[in-house]
């Protein structure tokens, strides 16, 4: 049998490569995000991202908010959720016509739930500021999982939170507005749930400090469905939501901005 002798500098280098595949760490699989635990919807905290970490977007817009309220200019708060936020996008010239005259602050993001609302009002937003009133409505987030009481025990939070922080606001309690099934509009369990949470938030008012207000059925529905004119998603607003929504408040916040 005949052997094959190998030069010392390819004996090294196969040894070297031989080290290295050894060395070499094993390739692991990407463990899957770990599934967050539920928000209740009564207890402050901040809005995650998929990552475990608070949500780079909501803590900007909210960074944003408290520099305003730093300023301590706004006598009008809009506290909200997405459908808040849109009084800067199709609601902004309803919103310049309607509230102008009241130098209000729009405090709305995008996908807010009764939890996340009452951490920013708990972290900053409301320093310093010293609105005459406060509009609040939040809660249509929270109806995929939470119960009509659970939601309800959040919006009692952030009521209380806010007449704690600024007890010389008026606070205008908005009933969480209706939605509808997409693609057709029409009325589903989710709002029954809704009406559930403003028979319950209803009682919140007290006629002095806290005025609750149901204006869902300014928003036009035909054989049970919600008009897209108004709502084009069946949930957010168009500039003719917006101006049902200004039209149905303005003579009480008139009033409560006295």
């Amino acid at each position: 049998m005949k052997l094959i002798l190998l030069s010392p500098v390819l004996c090294l280098l196969v040894i070297a490569a031989v080290q290295a595949q050894a060395q070499a760490p094993a390739k692991v699989k990407p463990a899957a995000p770990a599934k967050l635990p539920p928000q209740p919807p009564d207890v402050a905290a901040p809005k995650m991202g998929p990552d475990g970490r608070p949500n780079a977007g909501f803590l900007a817009a909210h960074e944003r908010f408290v520099s305003i309220a730093k300023e301590g200019k706004a006598q009008l708060v809009f506290l909200g959720d997405s459908i808040t936020a849109g009084w800067a996008g199709s609601g902004k010239e309803v919103w310049a016509k309607s509230f102008s005259a009241y130098t209000p602050a729009n405090f709305g993001i995008g996908g807010d739930r009764t939890q996340h609302v009452l951490w920013r009002i708990q972290n900053g937003e409301l320093e310093t500021i010293k609105p005459k009133a406060v509009v609040l409505m939040i809660g249509t987030n929270n109806s995929g999982q939470d119960s009509a009481e659970g939601i309800a025990k959040g919006v009692t939070a952030v009521v209380e939170t806010i007449r704690t922080r600024q007890p010389q606001a008026k606070i205008l309690l908005l009933a969480v507005f209706p939605r509808g099934s997409r693609p057709d509009g029409q009325l589903n369990a989710q709002n029954d749930k809704l009406k559930q949470v403003n028979s319950l938030i209803a009682k919140l008012g007290d006629g002095k400090y806290i005025h609750y207000l149901d204006i869902g059925g300014k928003f036009p529905v035909t054989d049970g469905k919600l008009d897209k004119n108004a709502m084009p998603d069946f949930l957010h607003l168009s500039a003719v939501g917006y101006q049902i929504w200004a039209d149905a408040i303005g003579p009480k916040l008139a009033e409560l901005m006295k």
